[in-house]
């Protein structure tokens, strides 16, 4: 998996959010730090074509985020913040289901994908449940295996435990942490990222920081002061 982003600028609401950022991703677990408004929200966006460029071009696997928007997002997948905003069915299992209704799979390996991943993340007991009934937690899983279910290449994650206390914002990440998929995972919870193969720090609209956990978080820590 080849995520590249050539010379991007974001300009949003009369702002430059992002500003000549270049990079490329081929790492498994990628983290993205940086203080509220740096940019890293946006960062995150560009690589599923949530957010398009204002100039340069994001490539997935070679295919412009701007011209291939659709099979892009075929290839990653999208989990944010607040779960509320993601589930649009009543019970959890129509929840994942739903998000194959363009999959060209059938009725019933539909239901077999379902199971098998609400098994996976620990839901299969809550397949009837509704889903806005299920705690923090649980809605973050959810919201995991609908994008699981469509088996894409990359996850991205947008902050995915801002809403969770500490044991469960623990739990969703060492979920995201155990993915075959490659993850990119937007956090403001640095003890989190320990593991991880690259951490960006993203600040004032590029990225001040490219390196290893050891080295990113501390240089993190004395860019905002602390």
């Amino acid at each position: 998996m080849r995520v590249a982003l050539d010379d991007v600028h974001v300009r949003l609401g009369g702002r430059d959010v992002l500003r000549g950022v270049t990079l490329e991703i081929t790492e498994r677990r990628v983290a993205v730090i940086g203080a509220n408004g740096s940019g890293k929200s946006t960062l995150a966006r560009l690589l599923n074509g949530l957010v398009l460029p204002t100039s340069g071009r994001v490539l997935v696997d070679g295919l412009d985020t701007r011209r291939r928007g659709r099979d892009v997002r075929r290839r990653v997948g999208f989990v944010f913040a607040d779960p509320d905003a993601q589930i649009v069915m009543p019970t959890v299992a129509e929840d994942v289901a739903y998000s194959l209704r363009r999959s060209g799979l059938s009725k019933r390996q539909v239901a077999a994908r379902v199971v098998a991943e609400l098994e996976r993340q620990g839901l299969a007991d809550h397949a009837d449940h509704p889903a806005h009934l299920l705690s923090g937690g649980q809605k973050q899983l959810l919201a995991l295996s609908s994008v699981l279910a469509a088996d894409p290449r990359l996850v991205v994650a947008d902050e995915p435990t801002t809403l969770l206390d500490l044991r469960h914002a623990r739990a969703v990440t060492e979920r995201f942490a155990a993915l075959e998929q490659h993850v990119v995972l937007v956090t403001h919870a640095l003890d989190l990222v320990a593991g991880f193969d690259r951490v960006l720090v993203v600040d004032d609209g590029r990225v001040a920081v490219d390196d290893v956990p050891e080295v990113a978080v501390p240089a993190y820590r004395r860019l905002m002061g602390c």
